[in-house]
């Protein structure tokens, strides 16, 4: 009897999995044949976020020498390592360059088909470009996924859920502000993926407030100004004259930080060293919960500092006053952040050669500028100053903290989920956009098109309008008949527009408190309420408590998604091989 695997979801993640288990199969599983079912309404590989049918304005916001797909010795697996080549490396382009999202889900594509052709001859792949209803059966016996569209289920010895971002039901806010954008003929853009939004209500000339400065404002901005027809001619921008006016605020109030411009060159700080795996040993035996603010975050801060220090020290030592091996020693033994503090002060002259989480996280706080004007050239000087330091090798201590944050990534996954907050600093930090974005950015500002509304941005909707203003700027508003949110819906799983993730929370799948999939870290297998792993289900990605930066990652980093795919791959081929020498025997 050929045994069955189903995985819902064929996109990277899915990808990521499906070589992984061509890796390891050679090793656990000599079974006379699987049948390995990719359920994807989209083309496998890119699926949907990165499929090449898109706009070519749209960049991926790493370097193409950054991006690979292919594991190395640096990931912790107990599976071979498979080496492949990166982005640029595929492609044949510069390492330096952005590379658009159709090139991206051109490698996608093709490094899928090589984790195909990888398989064992006697694994046969089947793509149904449905999408997946809900899956039923027994713990012990095996499972039936229904499909749309499809009278019959799918037979499946074991079910991997590998979705990636999806589709979700509006929370109250975004409820009343669409039944209000309704009742009054305006114009409200729930979150979504930029790509899929509709934006030809959005018309020339006419004022559109946007809440949120992340990447995905980063797509609005080029498909609401270049993809109108607008051009740069160097630092200025020509508008065709069928823009909108963009009025763009968050709660930070200021964009992500530009991606870093240099190379690394030297010694890498040796991480982890205060956030490792006995310290997330020592918190998973807490009884009681984790709270993140009080119990990680100080040890976060640590590492990020250690990191940081560690290269100012190395290599830019006439920039300090004390020596690396005394900063060292002190830094070690001092855990109250006022003290560490201190230390800084007196071993670091300059303040600008000091690490300040919280000035980084709210560059705004506490500034108040008099007028609209005077904020538009304030924040222009920010971005400006971010620019340049972000591509100033003598500030290379950046890099070195954002080593230090795929460093705590890695080993925070291990907690599950620790709340929204340290995912969305870490995006902020380490995953914002290219530097030629941010020099559009600025273009598009002084040439009147895109205006900051700043921090703490609040959206009020009254007198048939949407009006926004920020204590940035107190006293100032701006109204308009159109509310764009420019991020990504939340993905939980009560509000995921999905069915088959309906399902899972109507039939009672445990949930973490930030309404994630709760799965066992060892493996990825879901979890019931009462704390037991599944048996026969698996999932991996943003929908799950171990949700990691992404699906590929930078070379030689430790890719916490490989990881997961790997131990996922693993105990899947475990289980199924038990399956046929039971069957034989």
């Amino acid at each position: 009897m050929r045994r069955s695997l189903v995985i819902v979801g064929a996109g990277p993640r899915g990808t990521g999995l499906i070589e992984r288990i061509a890796a390891n199969a050679p090793e656990l599983y000599d079974g006379s044949g699987l049948d390995l079912h990719l359920v994807d309404p989209h083309e496998p590989g890119a699926g949907r976020i990165w499929r090449e049918a898109q706009s070519p304005l749209l960049w991926m916001n790493s370097h193409a020498e950054d991006v690979t797909m292919f594991t190395d010795e640096t990931v912790d697996m107990a599976g071979p390592v498979r080496s492949g080549p990166t982005l640029h490396e595929w492609a044949g382009i510069d390492g330096r360059t952005f590379a658009d999202r159709q090139l991206q889900g051109a490698y996608l594509r093709w490094v899928h088909e090589q984790a195909v052709a990888a398989l064992p001859p006697s694994v046969s792949v089947h793509h149904h470009p449905r999408r997946a209803l809900r899956v039923s059966g027994p713990r012990a016996g095996r499972q039936r996924v229904w499909l749309e569209g499809r009278p019959r289920p799918l037979l499946a010895d074991l079910v991997v859920l590998t979705l990636g971002h999806l589709d979700a039901e509006l929370d109250d806010e975004q409820r009343d502000l669409a039944a209000y954008a309704r009742a009054h003929g305006l114009v409200h853009l729930p979150p979504d993926f930029t790509a899929d939004s509709d934006l030809s209500a959005l018309a020339p000339g006419e004022p559109v407030l946007v809440r949120g400065f992340g990447l995905a404002f980063v797509d609005l901005m080029a498909l609401l100004t270049e993809g109108r027809g607008g051009r740069y001619e160097g630092d200025t921008y020509v508008p065709s004259g069928r823009e909108p006016v963009l009025h763009v605020g968050s709660r930070r109030g200021v964009p992500y930080h530009s991606k870093i411009g240099y190379d690394w060159t030297g010694e890498r700080p040796p991480l982890p060293r205060f956030l490792g795996p006995a310290q997330i040993d020592a918190l998973l035996a807490r009884r009681g919960a984790v709270d993140f603010r009080r119990d990680v975050w100080p040890l976060v801060a640590k590492e990020l500092g250690f990191a940081h220090y560690h290269r100012l020290f190395t290599v830019h030592p006439e920039r300090t006053a004390m020596s690396w091996t005394d900063f060292e020693e002190k830094y070690a033994a001092v855990d109250v952040a006022l003290e560490r503090e201190t230390l800084v002060a007196s071993a670091v002259p300059d303040p600008r050669d000091r690490l300040d989480l919280v000035a980084l996280d709210r560059p705004l706080e506490g500034l108040r500028y008099a007028t609209h004007e005077e904020f538009q050239e304030g924040l222009r000087a920010y971005v400006e100053a971010d620019l340049s330091r972000r591509h100033d090798s003598r500030y290379s201590p950046d890099l070195a903290v954002f080593l230090g944050l795929l460093s705590v990534y890695g080993q925070l996954v291990r907690l599950g989920d620790i709340g929204g907050r340290w995912h969305g600093f870490f995006s902020y930090l380490a995953s914002g956009p290219p530097g030629p974005r941010l020099r559009q950015l600025l273009a598009l500002s002084r040439a009147g098109v895109l205006r900051f509304v700043g921090a703490d941005m609040e959206i009020r909707a009254e007198g048939g309008v949407f009006r926004a203003s920020s204590p940035t700027v107190p006293g100032h508003s701006v109204e308009a008949r159109a509310l764009v949110e420019a991020r990504l819906p939340e993905p939980t799983v009560r509000r995921a527009l999905d069915p088959l993730l309906r399902a899972l929370h109507d039939e009672g799948v445990a949930e973490s408190p930030d309404g994630l999939l709760r799965v066992d870290r060892a493996d990825g297998r879901l979890l019931d309420r009462s704390g037991r792993p599944h048996p026969r289900r698996f999932a991996l990605g943003p929908h799950t408590d171990g949700r990691t930066p992404g699906a590929f990652t930078r070379p030689r980093t430790g890719g916490p998604a490989f990881r997961q795919n790997d131990a996922t791959a693993r105990a899947a081929l475990r289980f199924l091989g038990e399956l046929a020498g039971r069957a034989v025997a």
